[in-house]
């Protein structure tokens, strides 16, 4: 049963790297390489503009420049050719990682991680509520943690920080990030069902009930998350300057952040669909407590999505 699983995570993650992957070839990296340019221009800029007349004079000291010119030009369709070749395999590379990366996040968090998490996720079969709480709360762990004392930053931006200690960061966030949503759920479930286990009148009264609960439970749930802003505030800080304009280096962090999420988006829509496509049966272990768990008004067996 597990290997089911991992199997459909692994699909589903090939498809988001994919996805992701061509977001990146496609978007991220020319506008990468365009702020890049753009930084090393403006340097070039400031570098040589005190001498822009000594190169000049040397540009028209005698018939030798006009021969180097004259040979530059004939080298310029192989640096071309060169430049080209460079960029398909850079493109093809990427887009290879990127499908990697999917696959490794398919198989941790939306296969075994869907397994062992499944009961503990809030929402009904077949909604993807469930997929989209753990893809959450994957991008929270993997990303969004991390990111509260590490932002991303433009290219070319170096960190205050060296490099042993925002590796130390990172992970720790990263480490928190992933206990807050797993004490999260916990919370969660705890909290909701000991809420609908009281006795209560019927009709109005119970869906009253049940509204409050879940109200209660989401309030549990977020506590936790508190720590991660604690932790950031304890952090170190960690200063960089950007030389690139206030607009091109905000967009390019945006950018960032938008194609984190809109792998883990795709990753939970692409795990949904293959589980209302493939639908199976609550698994033996399950079984065994159905009848316990619609008397508790618990709604932790894994049925069919």
């Amino acid at each position: 049963m597990l290997a089911e699983y991992l199997i459909r995570g692994v699909k589903a993650g090939a498809v988001a790297g994919l996805v992701f992957g061509l977001f990146v070839a496609v978007v991220a990296a020319p506008t990468v390489a365009f702020a890049d340019e753009l930084g090393h221009g403006d340097a070039a800029i400031e570098a040589t503009d005190g001498g822009v007349e000594g190169g000049h004079a040397h540009e028209h000291a005698g018939d030798d420049g006009h021969s180097h010119e004259s040979g530059g030009h004939a080298g310029d369709e192989g640096h071309a050719h060169e430049d080209g070749v460079s960029g398909t395999v850079t493109t093809v590379v990427s887009v290879a990682s990127s499908v990697l990366w999917g696959v490794l996040l398919g198989a941790v968090v939306f296969g075994a991680g869907f397994y062992l998490l499944e009961p503990l996720l809030p929402g009904t079969p077949g909604s993807g509520v469930r997929q989209a709480v753990l893809a959450g709360l994957g991008f929270i762990a993997v990303s969004g943690a991390p990111w509260l004392v590490l932002p991303p930053r433009p290219p070319g931006v170096a960190s205050s920080l060296p490099v042993g200690t925002r590796l130390e960061l990172y992970g720790g966030m990263m480490v928190l990030g992933a206990a807050c949503g797993l004490t999260a759920l916990w919370a969660f479930d705890r909290l909701r069902h000991d809420e609908s286990g009281v006795d209560g009148a019927d009709g109005a009264d119970d869906a009253g009930d049940d509204r409050r609960s879940t109200a209660l439970a989401a309030a549990g749930a977020l506590a936790p998350f508190g720590l991660l802003g604690v932790a950031a505030f304890l952090a170190p800080t960690a200063s960089a300057e950007s030389t690139l304009p206030t607009t091109l280096s905000t967009g390019l962090v945006g950018m960032t952040v938008f194609g984190q999420l809109l792998l883990w988006a795709t990753l939970a829509g692409a795990h949904a669909w293959l589980r209302r496509r493939h639908p199976r049966n609550d698994r033996p272990m399950d079984a065994v407590g159905v009848a316990d768990d619609l008397d508790a008004g618990s709604n932790h067996s894994r049925s069919a999505d």
